[in-house]
């Protein structure tokens, strides 16, 4: 197979982890963009001692690096309390967060984890452990689940609850996640895209959005199908049959950018 035919076949998990990462589609698909540009014009930015995949991460983990932003915990100089409103917001740190994705999403191992992020493995254990802790410790969320499978709804419900969140209520349809919404407006969105009235759960959450913000985990499965970088596409994508660690790091990812843009937002307000 050609080389990049061989790197097409690894290009939607690249996306859902920089979309992920990032908390936006446009910035994690900018990634991607900038990940391909770099392999394009130099084949040997693709690290020998990796398989291709884990390699492609790894360049792509070198160019969001390279962003001082994202290297360092964000301390904002704000009044009292204001700052510790951001020190919440900013919990887990961004090594301790890429780490954490990379192996309950990706499903890398610590041994190809220290390689992509340039640390000791025993290191990387470490700061998924911290990561978890900083999880247990976040915003806890209303979440209204738009799901048409019984069993899964339950599942789902069961582990949402057991993560500390709140289930406002489970929709099968289009209609029902609206009327939901408007009743309970919750905090969190997980959303399964094909609905039991053969509606779309994407047309479900687009209801929803026009009336409030709020942040939305997307559930299918047949991620390739939304992870092209052809047109809007969810930023947070859980592939059916989920893990509980998957859940939970998509829920915390989530939140993590929902609370920091509506930090970002309220700093903007000028005071009176």
């Amino acid at each position: 197979m050609h080389k990049t035919n061989q790197i097409a076949v690894h290009l939607p998990y690249l996306r859902r982890f920089a979309r992920s990462l990032t908390g936006s589609q446009a910035a994690g698909d900018a990634y991607v963009v900038a990940t391909l540009e770099a392999v394009s014009v130099e084949s040997k930015t693709l690290a020998k001692d990796l398989e291709l995949n884990a390699a492609l991460y790894k360049v792509l983990l070198t160019i969001w690096g390279s962003v001082p932003a994202n290297r360092h915990h964000h301390q904002p100089g704000f009044a009292d309390t204001t700052a510790k409103q951001a020190a919440d917001v900013e919990t887990i740190t961004p090594l301790p967060r890429v780490c954490f994705l990379l192996h309950t999403v990706e499903g890398f191992s610590s041994d190809i984890i220290a390689k992509l992020v340039d640390r000791p493995t025993a290191l990387v254990r470490t700061l998924i452990e911290e990561a978890e802790k900083e999880i247990a410790t976040q915003h806890r969320a209303d979440v209204l689940i738009i799901e048409d499978e019984a069993i899964i709804s339950m599942d789902l419900e069961g582990l949402v609850e057991e993560l500390g969140h709140n289930v406002i209520g489970i929709a099968r349809t289009r209609t029902e996640a609206m009327a939901l919404a408007t009743k309970h407006k919750p905090g969190l969105i997980m959303a399964d895209i094909q609905l039991a009235d053969g509606s779309s759960g994407l047309d479900a959450v687009s209801d929803i959005l026009a009336a409030t913000e709020v942040p939305v985990v997307f559930i299918t499965a047949y991620p390739q199908r939304l992870l092209t970088g052809e047109r809007p596409e969810p930023t947070f994508l859980i592939t059916k049959p989920f893990q509980n660690d998957v859940v939970k790091a998509v829920i915390s990812q989530a939140l993590f950018f929902d609370q920091r843009a509506r930090l970002g937002r309220k700093m903007a307000v000028p005071a009176n």
